[in-house]
């Protein structure tokens, strides 16, 4: 809601600003986003099947629905999808544990922001094994539980009620788009774990840097800077990974 953005602690316009600088003072990096987005588009052609599990109002695959086949985004939360940004695309409601597809239906499935929400991330695995076609790949961005700014996630864990007004108001999200966390799918370690039992195996798995999440002012994103250097690589804020059923 743009009420929402504009009284946020650090909105993403801002956000944005200091991702221009930290990519001035390492040349080359790029952030989750910008490589998830290569790693979808690696992934389809005209003839593909692809589905946004956790789809809420749009997200990267709302980008390319045109240019596939076939493009379908599934949630649980009803408002979510009735505002979904991409006119056109088929929307159902729907949750991962129960994927209302048969067999074999996708050649991609793509996934932000929802492994750490998943109460059995192996269900959900193995439901996406299912619904990929032999040699179709599962790729998903989520939080990675080694980073120190998790802390505080940890803590909206333990208390959602908080989460629920803290997060709103620090990134100008809508407090309704704020869900509680279990993080059961959010380290590397996690990841491969889930993977062998689901029956899927990894593609690729990377840990992503990005020192912009507590950017308030310079200060911050100076400080955020130098622990980036200090810290062990696979600290990152992120995790980008792509599974494969082969």
């Amino acid at each position: 809601m743009p009420q929402a953005r504009e009284r946020a602690v650090l909105p993403l316009s801002v956000q944005n600003a200091y991702r221009e600088r930290y990519r001035a003072i390492r040349p080359g990096w790029r952030s989750s986003g910008d490589q998830l987005e290569t790693m979808v588009r690696s992934h389809v052609a005209a003839q593909s099947s692809v589905l946004d599990l956790g789809c809420g109002r749009g997200g990267v695959v709302e980008l390319l629905w045109r240019e596939v086949r076939l493009a379908a985004g599934l949630d649980p939360d009803s408002p979510s999808l009735n505002e979904h940004r991409a006119h056109g695309m088929p929307v159902i409601r729907g949750v991962g544990e129960r994927l209302p597809f048969v067999d074999e239906s996708f050649d991609l499935v793509v996934s932000l922001w929802v492994l750490e929400h998943l109460q059995e991330p192996v269900d959900t695995f193995r439901e996406v094994r299912r619904v990929l076609r032999p040699g179709g790949h599962f790729v998903f961005l989520t939080p990675n539980m080694r980073n120190p700014l998790m802390v505080a996630n940890r803590i909206g864990k333990a208390l959602p009620g908080l989460q629920r007004r803290l997060v709103p108001r620090f990134y100008g999200r809508d407090e309704a788009d704020t869900f509680p966390v279990r993080y059961r799918a959010n380290t590397v370690e996690a990841v491969r774990a889930h993977a062998r039992a689901s029956g899927l195996e990894v593609y690729d798995l990377r840990v992503v840097a990005d020192p912009t999440y507590l950017a308030v002012n310079s200060f911050m994103f100076n400080a955020s800077v130098m622990s980036e250097r200090v810290m062990p690589r696979g600290w990152g804020v992120h995790l980008l990974g792509d599974l494969i059923r082969t």
